[in-house]
């Protein structure tokens, strides 16, 4: 390795431990990551790109502990109907954007699956499982991440503008925002009962990671036969793991004090990987990506929120 190299390479060290720490935001770590490769390279991108693909099964993986089989199936049989039609709308309406747009097939799914379910997370489950490159899973995350930051700003005034209460305006923001640190978030500005449906519905939604990763993985093999290894499905362990996970600390009461501490080492794993997904752009991917991720996420973002809110409003989501 010549200067620069070593100097990358040190970075690249000193970068993954710092995702490691707890107040560390994804969305920086990505930006971190691609701000690095983009400018002094990486001298070591195959090494961070198997890390990345291994770190993020597991981190998904982890993420069960914090899902909660009860209060998913309390509140998952009581909107059952409107997610499962929320979820189809979005898919079908970010199919025909991907079109529109020119997008890459697998970038609109996982755009799709983040603005329909979780955010980082939910792309983070539907990546491996559509086997999205690393370019096309940064793409994804990179918007999303971008419009949690925007949601943060908007939907407490586009909240109180439309004159939502509390309770309403706590769904809303579980059903349009996508990642939960965001949900959380927008939610606390209108008080402790939007912050409490907010995360209970978010936390309901989550679970929706295990079909949608399944439906797409099947979708992307149906479509790129030849690397479905054979054709076959090929089993997404890491999703059987963050169901087990969320058995386990669900009817394990013992267990319970536990899982904040394995879902925060979890979103450690993520964040790193993220570092590590945003360490392998370089400018002729960036080049090729263009703007078109962007104004896909954005406008079946927008769609998707003035959707829902008219909805709550009218009273046909409750």
């Amino acid at each position: 390795m010549n200067g620069r190299q070593r100097l990358a390479a040190a970075l690249l060290i000193v970068g993954g431990l710092l995702a490691l720490l707890p107040w560390t935001p994804p969305w920086a770590a990505l930006l971190a990551g691609a701000a690095l490769a983009l400018t002094l390279g990486n001298p070591i991108a195959q090494r961070t790109g198997v890390a990345a693909k291994h770190l993020l099964q597991f981190a998904v993986m982890g993420l069960g502990a914090g899902v909660n089989l009860t209060i998913v199936a309390r509140v998952g049989s009581q909107g059952l109907l409107y997610t499962l039609v929320g979820l189809l709308a979005t898919f079908a309406f970010g199919a025909w954007l991907t079109t529109r747009f020119g997008i890459a097939p697998k970038v609109g799914a996982l755009i799709s699956a983040g603005t329909g379910i979780c955010g980082g997370s939910a792309i983070a489950a539907a990546a491996p499982a559509v086997g999205a490159r690393p370019e096309e899973t940064s793409a994804a995350l990179a918007v999303v991440f971008l419009l949690n930051g925007v949601a943060l700003l908007v939907f407490p005034l586009a909240g109180t503008w439309i004159g939502f209460d509390p309770h309403q305006y706590g769904l809303w923001c579980a059903l349009a925002i996508h990642d939960t640190s965001s949900v959380t978030g927008a939610a606390l500005t209108h008080g402790r009962e939007a912050l409490m449906v907010a995360t209970t519905v978010k936390l309901a939604r989550a679970l929706w990671i295990v079909p949608v990763a399944l439906v797409l993985g099947m979708w992307a093999r149906r479509r790129d036969p030849e690397t479905s290894h054979g054709g076959r499905l090929p089993i997404p362990w890491f999703i059987g793991g963050f169901v087990l996970l969320s058995a386990v600390f669900t009817f394990v009461p013992s267990l319970a004090p536990l899982a904040p501490w394995v879902t925060a080492g979890a979103r450690a794993l993520l964040t790193l990987t993220l570092f590590f997904i945003g360490a392998g752009l370089t400018r002729e991917v960036i080049r090729l990506l263009g703007l078109r991720p962007l104004a896909h996420a954005v406008t079946l973002w927008i769609v998707v929120a003035a959707a829902t809110a008219g909805a709550i409003h009218a009273g046909l989501i409750h």
